[in-house]
This record gives structure tokens, sequence and C-alpha cells, in this order.
């Protein structure tokens, strides 16, 4: 739908590079509108902004009347977002509530806990760029939320490009959604708290995940591979991770999936202590170094399938430039030759280590 500035609230999904008289967006794609969006906005006086049917937190976007435009301007035009982005936002709904009860003490409904997430992952294989960009919805008081339905869809993807069976892809997506259901069980003021977490603290939100299992132990319905993706989603193959310290050979392979997805989720996304990266400095970390705490298989199938990358793609870089890629050079593989948009000057990324990929815009 657009809407004038006038009728945007803060959790507004923009589905369109917002342009001005520069070849730079004023606000880009997927961005989650705050306040000062709306003040730049208005100080460019921009006319109307094309918005999705949901807010950032999956509830419905109802704009009122804006008084600066005509009735007819500015009425809802069905500019429709896309069916799995929606599907997406509501399932954030759906875990939040569930969220709320397990804090309350209620135990895991099962039936419901597939009712949400089953569909998306089916889904799943379909929407690899939607759901690598998953990251742009998240807000900082939101984040978990969000964060148990991305990682239940980026590890379905990983398993699927993995050639896993669909029914194990549906089993990783699962365990994804329950990794972090043990968070209901942290002190809610350290799960907010702005600023970094003393010694004690983190010791307490590192034993989320052994809160996850005792609540996913006796669920009969759930495989027993599943249960210990849950309890070793932060374990690492050199045995720094955590709850047990378990390395290697002891670590299921559904673990070390949700481990790399949960990691890529978390760095992307906008969290209480901490700004979201580009998703390609994220890949290079996890290559390099984080290179001996996760499986490199797991990490290169992340890695391949995000950067599928073809000459004559346009992409946005970290720097808000667009550009678009000339050639791809196996060896690195995030970064490829660009020509940028506003003067077709060609530059290879992998000599400008301070610039990096933000998204892939078509």
């Amino acid at each position: 739908m657009r809407v004038h500035p006038d009728q945007l609230i803060p959790g507004c999904i923009v589905m369109r590079d917002v342009m001005g008289k520069t070849n730079r967006p004023i606000v880009t794609k997927n961005t989650v509108i705050k306040p000062v969006h709306i003040t730049v906005l208005h100080k460019f006086l921009v006319d109307e902004v094309e918005v999705g049917q949901k807010l950032s937190n999956g509830s419905s976007f109802l704009p009122e009347k804006s008084n600066n435009q005509p009735q007819e301007i500015s009425a809802v035009h069905e500019t429709e977002q896309p069916p799995f982005t929606e599907q997406y936002l509501q399932a954030v709904q759906a875990y939040k509530k569930m969220f709320h009860q397990w804090k309350a003490g209620f135990a895991i409904n099962m039936p419901g806990v597939r009712e949400v997430i089953v569909p998306l992952i089916e889904q799943a294989p379909k929407h690899k760029n939607e759901i690598y960009s998953l990251h742009h919805f998240t807000s900082k008081d939101d984040y978990f939320y969000h964060h148990g339905i991305a990682v239940a869809l980026l590890s379905a993807i990983i398993a699927d490009q993995l050639n896993y069976s669909k029914g194990e892809v549906i089993q990783v997506g699962i365990a994804g959604f329950l990794s972090d259901c043990g968070m209901a069980k942290i002190d809610e003021g350290l799960l907010s708290k702005r600023g970094s977490l003393t010694s004690y603290e983190y010791e307490e939100i590192k034993k989320h995940p052994t809160y996850s299992y005792r609540m996913v132990e006796n669920i009969p319905a759930l495989k027993n591979e599943v249960r210990l993706a849950v309890l070793q989603h932060h374990e690492r193959l050199d045995g720094s991770g955590y709850p047990l310290g378990i390395s290697q050979d002891k670590l299921h392979t559904y673990g070390k999936i949700i481990a790399v997805s949960d990691l890529y989720h978390a760095m992307t996304s906008e969290r209480v202590y901490r700004s979201k990266q580009s998703p390609f400095k994220v890949l290079e970390e996890l290559l390099h170094q984080q290179f001996g705490k996760f499986d490199p298989t797991i990490t290169q199938t992340l890695v391949q399938s995000m950067t599928s990358l073809s000459s004559g793609m346009k992409i946005r870089l970290t720097n808000n430039q667009l550009a678009e890629i000339v050639f791809i050079e196996s060896k690195y593989p995030t970064r490829p030759m660009i020509r940028l948009q506003h003067n077709d000057e060609i530059i290879h990324l992998k000599f400008h280590r301070e610039i990096y990929i933000e998204e892939i815009i078509s």
C-alpha cells in the first residue's frame, strides 16, 4: 500500500526504495520505520511511501487518513505484501504468544508448534532470498520472537541444501524453532538489558540450552535428535561452547546446523546491545574468524547458497551505493568485481575490505 509519511508509524516495513534526487535511496527497501525515518521523509518532501500491510511485529497496519493529500492518493492501494513474508510475520506473532505462555509455566504445545512452523518450512526452499533477508524485520524489542522463526527457516534451508529428506528438513526446522524456548526461563531484565552483561549474567544466559532441553525432553512426539539439537546448538567443534563444552564427534549434525543459523541471524539482526551487520560480512566471519568452531560443510553450504551470484545482478553495498556484479572469483564468493551505478566505475571488492554487499536487490 502507498501512504503519506504522516500515516507512517514505527514498525511499518518499506516495500520499495524511496528515491530522492540522487542515485542513493532516502530510505531503502525492507527498512523497518523508526521516528527518524519519518522525520527524514518529511524533510525531503516525500509524498508517498510503499509499505507492507503488516508491521514488523506481525500485527496489521491500518493507516489513518492523512490531511496532507487527497483521499484517493492516501487510500490503500492493493500492492500486496509477498505472501511468504506475511506468513512469517504472523508466525512471529504466534511465537511471541507461545513464549509468554512458556514464561507463565505452560508446557510446549507440539500440535500448535507444528501448525505455526511446518507450513513455512515446507515453502522455505522456494523462498531462500526472502529467508536470508528476514533480519531486516527484526527489532530490538521483538528480537527473540523473530529469532525463533528465522533460525527454524534458516536451518531448514541448510538441511534442504544438504539434500536431507523432506521429513528431516522439517525435524531440523522444528529443532531450530524450539532451540531458544528456554529463554523464557531467563530473567526478563537480562534479555532486555542495554549494555554488556556481567560475567554472572552471561553465565545465566548460558543456561538457556539446558532449560530448552528440559522443556522438550519428555515430549513423545519429538525425536531424540531434535532434543539433542536443542541442547547442543551453542556447542562448538573445538569444545569452546556451552552448556557442556563437548566437541567434534559428540555433536549431532542437527545441532551443528542450528549453531550456524543461530549465529548468522543473531549477527545480522538489530539487538538491544548491538547494531546489525552486513550478511556478507557475517559470512566472511563464519569462514575465517570462526574457523574451527563450526562444521565447515555446513558453513560452506550456507555461504554457497547465499552467494549464488551471477553477472548482471543488482546489489546494494554497506555504504548504500547501488552496483551491478561484473565478475565473481570462486576464491572470493562474497567479494565480486562490481560496477558502481552512479559513475560506472569498476572496482573489485577484494581490494576494498571496508565495503560489503548489504543485499541483493535483483
